[in-house]
């Protein structure tokens, strides 16, 4: 009698654990941390219902956020750097500037030769890399305008897209000068990023020769006033390229004398010449 009574006792007792842990009730997404009432990337779905934790989504947007945030401050403060780049100024490996001095443990690789005022122009390098010919003697380079005047050549900026018709017309052995220009690299650049230039480039030297020489004697002390036969990538017929002579004139606003006669400003193309790279900013 009693061990069916107790037996009984003991059904009584599970029964009723069982009932109590039925009665447990499940938990809500919202309590767990799911607050997404939509699916994300990279979120957690919530295994009761559908609700997704979105919380790494969300750092990672934040992220994302404040890494555009400072790249668009250090924009900023490099375009303002970039302002100081004025005619005649230090130009840096890091892409700033200097004027009437060199900064310590910077790498200067050129001289600005034009701005325009806002954080963009042209510097040339710190000495000729070299003197080659133009290349082409006798061949008309097909791409390339021919410019038979002054005024004409002082109008041609296109020092790059010159650079690369020229290149592309053949290689180092047939335009030996736009191809040094091309290869040529210093710290901070690739090869590739120079070029030979224009002849509108030499006339803006011209015209801001003792700016410019103002920083070259900073760095090397370099006067490009007595620099001779620079190469532009101004072609001006199938023989003749144009070219700067800064020791007696501006630019190519002059005429030189040889022999006692007088030539026109263009120089056969299997002639030799320096090559100063331009780089632009």
């Amino acid at each position: 009698m009693k061990k069916i009574l107790l037996a009984s006792v003991g059904v009584m007792v599970m029964s009723a654990g069982m009932a109590y842990a039925a009665c447990i009730p499940t938990p809500s997404c919202s309590s767990l941390g799911y607050e997404s009432s939509s699916s994300c990337e990279g979120g957690i779905k919530c295994p009761f219902g559908n609700a997704w934790n979105c919380t790494l989504t969300d750092i990672k947007n934040k992220v994302t956020e404040i890494t555009n945030k400072v790249t668009e401050i250090e924009n900023k403060i490099t375009t303002m750097e970039m302002k100081d780049c004025v005619i005649g100024s230090i130009f840096y490996s890091d892409k700033t500037c200097s004027s009437g001095v060199v900064v310590a443990n910077k790498t200067p690789i050129g001289v600005v030769i034009d701005s325009d005022g806002s954080g963009h122009g042209l510097i040339m390098s710190l000495g000729s890399i070299g003197t080659y010919n133009w290349g082409g003697y006798g061949t008309d380079a097909s791409t390339l305008q021919n410019f038979l005047s002054f005024s004409d050549a002082s109008q041609d900026l296109a020092s790059c897209e010159n650079t690369q018709k020229i290149i592309a017309l053949g290689d180092k052995d047939v335009y030996p000068a736009a191809w040094a220009a091309h290869e040529y690299k210093t710290e901070g650049t690739n090869a590739g990023d120079w070029c030979l230039p224009a002849a509108g480039v030499m006339s803006k030297i011209g015209h801001n020769l003792d700016l410019i020489n103002t920083g070259y004697t900073l760095v090397g002390d370099i006067n490009i006033s007595e620099r001779i036969y620079m190469w532009s990538s101004s072609e001006y017929d199938s023989e003749h390229a144009w070219f700067s002579y800064f020791k007696y004139s501006h630019g190519l606003y002059y005429e030189y004398f040889s022999g006692g006669s007088s030539s026109s400003v263009y120089r056969t193309k299997r002639g030799s010449a320096e090559v100063w790279p331009v780089l632009e900013f």
